[in-house]
């Protein structure tokens, strides 16, 4: 492990070098499961900001006329790097942030597709070639064009891929970035921005400002109308803030905000499936994902028996230090996170409902909180209302279809539900009516490189992944041309 960590960067990248922070300063990164100190990093400062932003805007112009087959070529290669070196990427993730080795490797996986994903739309980059309807020599001319320095803020709970998800696009069209990794899982970052320098990405494109403070490094880069963009994920109330931030500038903004994801089981469908699909959509990442089911709204007639498979099935989940053989869940990222899952099984539990399985913190070193399945949760419980973010998944029931639509819709969120029927008219009916930006239909997994992901409502806007992905990096430029006769 030692070896591992030492050969990870802890420093600033700016303008292709690593560096310490203006005043010298560092912060420590530990260990979630067992609250030991992994290393220290350099703690970003305001004037940090500013130099990665001389870095971003000095190569903004010859990085946008670089070659589309280029730049797809730098991240097919940072693809097959992370495929190569998927086993340390996974490791050192599983020690920063807390989940198993079989998840962070999945993660590293997930990761690398985006960029073999935008390593291919980077030469897809299209527009259009028109003759004017009024007639003459008038002609129209669409382009499309890199909007270009951005900013990317990421958050802690899948450090690789939501810096993928918006790096590779950024590179495919051809902007460059300042990206602010999460202040509890900054090392993943900082080692896939060495990657992609190895990769051949160009000085400066890519400049990375981890700090202990967000506002110090985020206000100074969005002040300046250099910086055209930014992406954001991370929580809704935070969301809102930097929406306001961006007015000034009118920067454009891609917003992947907080999530209170239903989970629909009606009473036709496969329960056998539908209990992989809640373990599934539940526990990925220690629950620690917006796109975790929150939710479980179950048909009357089918809830005891779903009720008493999940409850099994969570129950003989292995929780330990994700390095450990067999473990299934890890802790959660730190005492706060475990604090606040408590706090919110305790309220449903006061108001009537029942822990059939998991319900109390486990004791000892390391912020570890067990598979937890909540029954008879009532209407009024702050769970149901609340992201949890944690293993629990709370179960309540509905009598029919359209109550269980309503219930769903219950929620200033809409980043994505989920529903499990046998019958077809039934998904596709009760799919067009969820008021989120995905569904997984018989599915409790939606991610994907080649799919728009993203919300609606208070989960935010904009898309990330798939063809419209790279759209979030573009501009629309019109060519109006008069071509004269012969």
């Amino acid at each position: 492990m030692s070896a591992l960590l030492d050969r990870v960067p802890k420093q600033l990248y700016i303008a292709g070098k690593w560096r310490d922070s203006a005043d010298g300063s560092r912060f420590e990164v530990r260990d979630p499961g067992t609250e030991q100190v992994l290393g220290e990093v350099a703690d970003g400062q305001a004037s940090d900001a500013g130099a990665a932003v001389d870095a971003a805007a000095g190569a903004q112009e010859e990085w946008a006329a670089t070659a589309p087959r280029e730049r797809g070529e730098i991240l097919r290669r940072a693809w097959q790097l992370m495929t190569d070196r998927a086993d340390s990427l996974a490791e050192l993730m599983t020690l920063e942030m807390g989940k198993s080795l079989a998840e962070s490797r999945a993660e590293v996986t997930y990761a690398a597709e985006f960029f073999r994903w935008f390593s291919e739309e980077a030469v897809r980059i299209d527009g259009r070639y028109t003759r004017s309807p009024a007639g003459g020599g008038g002609r129209t001319l669409v382009t499309r064009q890199p909007v270009g320095p951005c900013l990317l803020i990421t958050p802690w709970n899948f450090p690789l891929a939501m810096g993928t998800r918006k790096i590779g696009p950024a590179v495919a069209a051809g902007c460059t970035m300042i990206v602010k990794p999460p202040q509890l899982t900054p090392l993943s970052m900082l080692n896939l921005a060495g990657l992609l320098a190895e990769a051949g990405l160009p000085d400066g494109v890519l400049n990375v400002v981890p700090s202990t403070s967000a506002s110090r490094v985020v206000e100074p880069v969005l002040g300046d109308p250099r910086v055209r963009k930014l992406s954001f994920t991370g929580s809704t109330e935070v969301g809102r803030k930097l929406v306001g931030q961006c007015a000034r500038h009118l920067q454009k903004m891609s917003m992947e905000l907080g999530g209170n994801a239903p989970f629909l089981v009606f009473g036709d469908a496969d329960l056998e499936a539908a209990v992989r699909g809640a373990v599934t959509a539940k526990m990925r990442n220690n629950g620690e994902s917006c796109v975790a089911a929150n939710r479980f709204h179950v048909h009357e007639s089918v809830a005891a028996e779903f009720t008493r498979r999940l409850t099994e099935r969570m129950a003989a989940m292995k929780t330990g230090h994700g390095t450990e053989d067999g473990v299934e869940v890890g802790p959660l990222v730190d005492g706060g996170q475990r604090d606040k899952v408590v706090k919110l099984v305790e309220d449903a539990v006061s108001r009537g409902a029942i822990a059939e399985a998991g319900g109390k913190p486990l004791s000892g070193k390391g912020f570890f909180y067990p598979p937890t399945v909540l029954s008879g949760v009532p209407p009024e419980a702050r769970i149901l209302r609340e992201e949890v973010f944690g293993p629990v998944a709370p179960v309540t029931t509905f009598a029919d279809e359209d109550e269980a639509v309503r219930l769903a819709n219950d929620t200033e969120f809409g980043l994505v539900g989920y529903l499990f029927t046998s019958d077809l008219d039934r998904a596709i009916r009760v799919g067009e009516r969820l008021q989120t930006g995905m569904a997984g239909i018989n599915t409790g997994l939606v991610s994907n490189a080649a799919a728009p992901f993203g919300g609606i409502k208070a989960s935010g806007f904009g898309r990330e992944g798939g063809a419209e992905g790279i759209d979030e990096y573009l501009e629309v430029k019109y060519l109006a041309l008069a071509v004269n006769a012969p």
